[in-house]
């Protein structure tokens, strides 16, 4: 036999590795596609999951399809606790949620939610892009190991009644709910109500069968989970200027280089200050809205509820630092 010449077999095996190397190659055998699962409490007719879907379809797009992300709305993964908790857990990979719930982990980070705290939505996205927040972002990370990539201003928290209040007076005895969190509860304990933490899914069903009296969330909040429907006022006490945060589990973070990190986060920031501007556009039709489908839509003396809260509940007793707080207040 010429030596130049392969037996049949190893001819057929030859052709196999090329045909196999010429159609995936080395870059693509690498490019393993990744699949994510990205968590949040919201309806799909809000914002925030328009834009998460979008994010997840971006990544996918600009990274060459190397991540697939699904997007699992309406607490499909669990409530608000159980996601954040998943991210250390490992079974979610990312999350929009409240800064108050990382504050249970990290309790500084949560200093926002005290009451009163920022001016305007404007205040508020300013403060997300202040070395304030990064300390803070930071302080978190260091201790559980999280990134946060993106801020989102999620609205001006109001509430809404079937028994009238117009001030903190008028609140006492009532049963409010709450977030299971010490910030949220500032409010109806300054004013002598009963701050009942529900889960989110699960507050329409207590509004309606009276198991709460009232509840308080930003009016595109209150439109889309429909509490319009089982509550006859709206009190615009506006005593939260409220926001979420883009989280991203370290499991999934510290697997990411460089390149890809820099991609998540111009994404997910993208994202955010689409639903930002959203939220901000819907906030400021609402209250015709509302008054139109003929619910009782009253103002109230804000200042007077802030002195109330401020008397009442110490923000130390939360964890927060009255420094961080303060140059909160500075940022212009």
């Amino acid at each position: 036999m010429n030596r130049l010449t392969l037996p049949r077999r190893s001819l057929h095996n030859l052709a196999a590795s090329l045909l196999m190397a010429g159609v995936l190659g080395a870059p693509a055998l690498a490019q393993a596609q990744t699949k994510l699962k990205w968590a949040h409490v919201y309806e799909t007719s809000e914002p925030y999951h328009k834009w998460s879907v979008w994010a997840g379809d971006e990544i996918k797009k600009r990274s060459n399809g190397k991540f697939e992300i699904q997007v699992f709305p309406a607490s499909t993964l669990g409530k608000e606790s159980d996601i954040n908790q998943g991210l250390q857990l490992g079974t979610v990979d990312i999350i929009i949620s409240g800064a108050s719930f990382a504050s249970r982990s990290f309790p500084r980070i949560g200093v926002g939610y005290y009451p009163y705290t920022f001016r305007d939505a404007d205040h508020l996205l300013k403060y997300a892009k202040s070395d304030v927040f990064k300390e803070l972002a930071d302080g978190y990370k260091a201790k559980t190991g999280i990134q946060v990539t993106a801020v989102t201003y999620y609205g001006a928290r109001h509430s809404t009644s079937n028994k009238l209040f117009k001030t903190c007076d008028d609140m006492k005895g009532l049963k409010m709910r709450v977030p299971d969190v010490p910030a949220y509860m500032a409010l109806p304990r300054a004013c002598g109500a009963n701050p009942t933490p529900i889960a989110f899914a699960e507050v329409y069903l207590a509004l309606q069968n009276g198991t709460v009296d009232a509840q308080e969330n930003p009016l595109p909040t209150i439109e889309a989970k429909k509490f319009f429907e089982v509550q006859k006022n709206i009190i615009l006490t506006g005593h939260i200027n409220d926001s979420l945060i883009t989280q991203i589990a370290p499991h999934v973070w510290n697997t990411l280089n460089e390149n890809e990190r820099k991609l998540f986060t111009e994404v997910m920031q993208e994202a955010a200050a689409n639903a930002s501007k959203d939220i901000q556009k819907r906030e400021g039709e609402l209250v015709d809205d509302f008054k139109k489908r003929g619910i009782n839509v009253v103002e109230v003396d804000k200042n007077a509820f802030r002195d109330r809260i401020v008397k009442a509940v110490d923000m130390s007793t939360m964890g927060y630092d009255k420094k961080d707080w303060d140059r909160i207040q500075a940022i212009r």
